[in-house]
């Protein structure tokens, strides 16, 4: 620490300009890295979002099937269909709605943001399980409608090349059916 104490009070100008470009090199490698952070920490969260509305604009589809079982003294979305009750619920088209809402297109297999540089991140394996409730329950604890989604989002790192691996996260957005009355 006193050795770095006298190069930098030194009189020399030779000596405490290679420990200058050294110290502006790591503040520069500082913020590259905490930009990058902010970068996927935003697209995650605005992915996150968008899935949830897709979720959610699923689950809005599904009203008119839930809301006349609820309706009825019931839960959950059943239809009468020849001597039995039987569930009627539908997945939507999550990806479609994404597509909408991201700007996506399709190649591979996975649905692609690009921009000038290329890739700028992908979502793929979608996941929709659709928990109807039960058709009349006899317990006190009654299940509720319930729409869940997996899907992967893969984020390229705009930095040190192919050295690192791009970010893969698994997100999960719930959405649940709570009658109003």
């Amino acid at each position: 620490m006193k050795k770095i104490k006298t190069l930098l009070c030194s009189r020399k100008g030779f000596s405490s300009a290679p420990l200058a470009v050294v110290i502006a090199l790591i503040g520069m490698m500082f913020f590259v890295v905490l930009w990058q952070i902010v970068r996927l920490v935003t697209i995650s969260a605005g992915v996150k979002d968008a899935v949830q509305s897709a979720v959610i604009a699923t689950s809005v589809g599904n009203y008119s099937n839930v809301y006349d079982g609820v309706r009825e003294g019931y839960s959950g979305g059943y239809r009468y269909s020849g001597n039995s009750w039987r569930s009627a619920i539908s997945t939507g088209d999550v990806y479609g709605r994404l597509d909408k809402l991201l700007g996506l297109k399709t190649s591979g297999g996975k649905h692609n943001k690009t921009n000038s540089d290329g890739v700028e991140y992908s979502v793929y394996g979608l996941s929709v399980n659709i928990e109807n409730a039960q058709f009349a329950p006899t317990s006190g604890d009654i299940p509720q409608f319930c729409a869940t989604s997996y899907i992967t989002l893969e984020v390229p790192l705009s930095f040190c090349g192919e050295i690192l691996p791009p970010m893969r996260v698994q997100l999960c957005v719930k959405s649940k059916y709570t009658p109003k009355f």
